[in-house]
């Protein structure tokens, strides 16, 4: 059998074709490929970020940024010295952009100036933190990609 030029055309359409109804197919039913949207809502969080934007400024500002420290026990959270603990109230909250079934927030509860998050709550990868709190009535937000 003798192939033309034409038809070879249309062969290679048609493998073309293929390859693109699979590769869609593929990417629509494998769970591997399925990400979520970063919140759930987005707009209405979005409002939010001039809020945001002030709290990181003010947190540079007044050097009031804690320190993450990452340890074989997990995320060492260090509050600057000179704060007093009890007087810090807020949550740390922790997103993994690969599965938001891992994402999970802490309570800010002091009793010295370190607060650890135990490396049995944290999977090897990507971690988004983002750390919400209060000190004197003013609030304070700090926002940093780590790796565990």
């Amino acid at each position: 059998m003798k192939i033309n030029w034409g038809t070879a055309i249309v062969l290679a359409f048609i493998a073309f074709i293929g390859f693109i109804v699979t590769l869609v197919v593929q990417m629509t039913t494998n769970e591997k490929y399925d990400y979520d949207m970063v919140t759930e809502e987005y707009y209405k969080k979005e409002l939010t970020f001039q809020d945001q934007l002030d709290k990181q400024v003010l947190t540079n500002d007044r050097k009031m940024a804690p320190n993450i420290l990452i340890s074989e026990n997990g995320i060492d959270i260090q509050f600057p010295g000179n704060l007093n603990e009890k007087n810090i109230k807020g949550t740390v909250f922790l997103y993994r952009p690969s599965n938001k079934q891992l994402d999970f927030e802490v309570p800010i509860s002091l009793s010295t100036s370190h607060l650890l998050i135990p490396k049995n709550r944290l999977l090897d990868g990507r971690w988004n933190i983002e750390i919400n709190f209060t000190y004197n009535n003013e609030s304070f937000l700090t926002k940093k990609e780590i790796w565990f």
